[in-house]
């Protein structure tokens, strides 16, 4: 899995578009409309950024399984949010039904009339 394959998938989801707020080679993906958008997906050299859980606990599950690939994100983590190594132990449709989840978590998160037409939660 590549960062380029990991960012075609992300946009690919209903009301999903590319921003770079702090103008880092690759971007974040985030849902919902302009300034309400939030991300789902920090895409970066060689690994994703997730919300893999809505609490830190069920979120290291994934530190036990690929403990060499997974990490807690920097500021965020206690959140529920990993990094995820691309390229590594965790296989792609791992990391696919990450992002899957993140984006789920996020657009749950939002309120009804900020959700993107053609999602199916």
């Amino acid at each position: 899995m590549d960062v380029e394959t990991l960012q075609a998938h992300c946009l690919a989801k209903p009301g999903a578009w590319a921003d770079n707020p702090w103008d880092h080679e690759h971007p974040v993906v985030k849902v919902g409309p302009g300034e309400r958008g939030r991300i789902f997906a920090f895409l970066g050299a060689g690994r994703v950024g997730v919300k893999s859980a809505t609490t830190r606990e069920v979120a290291d599950e994934w530190l036990e399984r690929y403990p060499g690939d997974a990490s807690v994100m920097a500021y965020i983590g206690r959140s529920g949010w990993n990094d995820l190594a691309l390229g590594g132990a965790i296989p792609d449709d791992e990391l696919i039904e990450a992002v899957d989840e993140s984006y789920r978590l996020v657009v749950t998160g939002l309120p009804r009339r900020l959700r993107p037409a053609g999602w199916e939660g």
